[in-house]
């Protein structure tokens, strides 16, 4: 008898260490999306809800942003470079956010562009003149639609002015500091892409489905000297503000978001 209760309670004991060994298993092999449920992330979008977002230097939702099929979408036509004319910026104005890691899922359509912004403050006559951008834009595609050559020659580049250069390109950080194209993995028109951004004052970072692309110190000498030489030179406060609202920018352009969720730092 005691021997049969002996190898009863031996295999219970093995049976529960298996179980507890799938579960350790299972947590490490689930998607880093699981840490919404212990609060380190919050979403800012979660599919369900624009509570907490409104245009920029307004007080409600500016025309074309709505919710479709889960996502947050703004739902208008494909315009050409020389008839853009904005203005309907998107922010999360429920909060402001110094350091950060913000994550989320956007895809467009051919020729499409739009960017991320952080930081932003209201007040300005655009979210650009005041906020660092995290580009989207479709790299393929976008200079065979949109003619660049006038405003890129308004920048100073002559050379190739018809091109979408690499500070204009998805996941640089505009006109400031070029993604490493060596490095970027960028899917399709039509397909989702996932995007990072992290915030901290010892380094910014920018990730593209999954890799790091883009690494840098912000308000250090290297970053005064490039804002000072070139499309912000002008732009008394861009960059300046350690905290502020997260911004999705209209460009004339269709553009989807999902799973936008942040983290503070």
């Amino acid at each position: 008898m005691k021997r049969i209760m002996f190898f009863v309670l031996a295999g219970a004991l093995l049976a529960s260490c298996k179980s507890k060994e799938k579960v350790v298993e299972s947590r490490d092999m689930a998607p880093t999306d699981t840490k919404d449920s212990n609060g380190d992330w919050v979403y800012l979008f979660d599919g369900s809800s624009l509570d907490g977002w409104r245009g920029y230097n307004m007080d409600s939702l500016p025309p074309g942003w709505t919710i479709k099929d889960s996502t947050l979408t703004f739902d208008t036509e494909l315009g050409l470079e020389q008839n853009y004319t904005g203005g309907k910026d998107l922010i999360y104005g429920a909060e402001e956010f110094d350091n950060f890691e913000l994550y989320l899922e956007w895809k467009l359509p051919k020729g499409g562009n739009s960017g991320i912004f952080y930081h932003v403050k209201e007040g300005y006559d655009g979210i650009p003149q005041v906020s660092p951008e995290y580009q989207l834009i479709d790299d393929e595609n976008y200079a065979s639609i949109h003619d660049l050559t006038e405003y890129n020659t308004s920048l100073g580049y002559t050379e190739h002015p018809e091109e979408l250069k690499p500070l204009q390109q998805t996941a640089s950080d505009y006109a400031m500091h070029p993604a490493d194209a060596s490095k970027k993995t960028l899917h399709p028109v039509g397909e989702w892409n996932s995007s990072k951004i992290v915030f901290t004052p010892e380094k910014v970072e920018h990730w593209l489905n999954g890799k790091k692309v883009l690494s840098f110190v912000p308000w250090d000498d290297a970053w005064y000297e490039k804002k000072n030489s070139d499309k912000w030179k002008n732009s008394a406060d861009y960059g300046k503000f350690k905290t502020g609202y997260i911004g999705l920018q209209d460009h004339s352009s269709p553009i989807w978001f999902k799973n936008i969720k942040i983290k503070k730092l």
